[in-house]
């Protein structure tokens, strides 16, 4: 079966940026396109929600080399 064209690689709370780009380069894959969600968190305070960022996901787009 043949790899896919594109496919995603996201940066876990265990894993490094360069340690996701070097699976990409192993597995036969460049990064084209890097995406940032933020995380959020609902926070009670003085009876009203806030919502609070808490942290970040990094998500990389490759393409077959």
């Amino acid at each position: 079966m043949a790899k896919p064209k594109k496919k995603k690689f996201e940066v876990t709370e265990q894993q490094t940026i360069d340690a996701v780009l070097q699976q990409m380069k192993e597995e036969g894959y460049l990064p084209v396109r890097r995406m940032e969600e933020p995380i959020f968190m609902e926070k009670k305070e003085n009876g009203s929600i806030q919502i609070v960022p808490c942290g970040k996901k990094i998500v990389f787009e490759g393409k077959l080399i």
